[in-house]
């Protein structure tokens, strides 16, 4: 076999286990969302391989289904870029099995009004009420590097998983953004209009209050979380440990400490740098400027590890928030791989694949028709994949059979590309 028969073969010979309580995704209906006009996908409970050359629109489905868990679109903090470009309206229609009950959940896009959420049909008021209806996990080759990217970028690593398991802390996050949005605005007029800093202290007081529960919980899930991605990383790299420091406001002597002490320190800290915030016309202190501080044997893994030290990091965090999801209600997320196994070693991919042996899974992979084993390659028209029996081509070396069913697919009128979309369930 050519590589990219043996990267097929290695995806497609995943085995799922048996759960008492599975969440998937039944259905994604996407209505001028990104490249998609009107198209419908029913999906597995198990694997789907979503396969299709450069921007056919692979991301842009599993970008899809993380909205309908996190409330946002992962790669643009503007919800009105999700839209088709000359529409002024998209829809992301979803149905899904969580906690044993079949949910239905409609996100509504527009570039005037704010994201509207229906779930079973009823309007829900903040996006918070949404949040964690549905656990998804997802894992993309920027992720790679959140080692060695910026505070923000682990802060919301952290957010993502956080809103989804505890709604509170989602509410907390929802509104601590907001005060921290008009006080930036009041700290940047103030120039202009110096009667706004009559509000600084409300807003100060108000932050403080709903800081110190954000940093409970980020304290005792990045407890959680480091003491599980250390164990991953374990099996990974038995000769190394990994350890990590959760960093918040400098007041803060103990984040574990009540709610009413954290509060007090916030404010002690705040206050004493009110000048300093007039001057920069920015809020310089809250948990807004929290980081995860990540360490291999003692030293920064941002400074002192190479490339696979920290991509190894990475996969042990990703894995280890699925294992915290899983724990917490004995239901593990929905995975979302976009295209990052094509960006890890034989090694690492073989330990991703080994590590989901229960739960859906969504693979995005680059790839065309050439992608496909030749002699199979004959048999897949513009419009439909035929019933095939894969089963030498993808097992492997193990005792599973693969059947792919007859599914639909669509084209792009204007281009000769396609995008194919394949489910399959695995069968003892």
């Amino acid at each position: 076999m050519c590589d990219n028969e043996r990267d097929f073969a290695r995806l497609l010979s995943y085995k799922p286990s048996n759960m008492e309580k599975p969440m998937y995704i039944k259905s994604l209906k996407l209505q001028n969302f990104r490249n998609y006009a009107d198209e419908s996908f029913a999906f597995d409970p198990a694997v789907n391989l979503i396969c299709g050359e450069n921007g056919q629109g692979k991301t842009n489905l599993l970008e899809a289904a993380a909205a309908c868990s996190t409330m946002r679109l992962f790669r643009t903090a503007q919800k009105k870029e999700g839209l088709r470009f000359g529409e002024n309206h998209a829809f992301i229609f979803a149905d899904f099995l969580a906690q044993e009950r079949d949910i239905s959940l409609e996100l509504r896009f527009s570039r005037t009004k704010a994201m509207e959420i229906y779930k079973n049909g009823v309007r829900q008021k903040r996006q918070s009420d949404a949040q964690g209806l549905l656990k998804t996990v997802l894992f993309c080759p920027e992720d790679l590097m959140l080692v060695r990217a910026g505070a923000a970028a682990r802060r919301r690593f952290l957010d993502t998983a956080l809103c989804q398991m505890r709604p509170n802390y989602a509410r907390y996050l929802e509104e601590y953004n907001r005060l921290h949005e008009h006080k930036t605005r009041i700290l940047r007029d103030s120039e202009e209009k110096p009667s706004l800093l009559s509000m600084w202290e409300d807003f100060s007081l108000r932050m403080a209050h709903i800081g110190a529960q954000i940093i409970r919980y980020r304290a005792y899930y990045c407890r959680k979380l480091l003491k599980a991605a250390a164990a991953v990383y374990a099996d990974i790299a038995p000769h190394e440990v990994l350890s990590g420091v959760y960093k918040t406001v400098s007041s803060v002597t103990d984040p574990f400490a009540d709610a009413r002490t954290i509060e007090k320190q916030l404010i002690d800290h705040v206050f004493s740098h009110k000048t300093a915030e007039i001057a920069a016309k920015s809020c310089l202190s809250g948990p807004h400027k929290d980081d995860l501080e990540l360490l291999l044997d003692g030293r920064s893994a941002a400074s002192f590890g190479s490339q696979g030290q920290v991509r190894t990091c990475t996969l042990s965090l990703k894995l280890a928030e699925r294992e915290l999801f899983f724990d917490e209600d004995g239901e593990y997320p929905v995975l979302l791989l976009d295209d990052v196994l094509s960006e890890l070693d034989r090694r690492r991919q073989d330990f991703v694949l080994n590590r989901i042996s229960a739960g859906q899974v969504m693979i995005g992979k680059a790839a065309c028709r050439r992608g496909f084993p030749y002699s199979k390659r004959r048999k897949i028209r513009r419009n439909t994949l035929k019933s095939h029996n894969f089963t030498n081509y993808c097992t492997a070396g193990t005792d599973t059979t693969s059947k792919f069913p007859a599914v639909p697919l669509f084209s792009f009128k204007k281009t000769e590309k396609y995008l194919f979309f394949l489910r399959f369930m695995v069968h003892n």
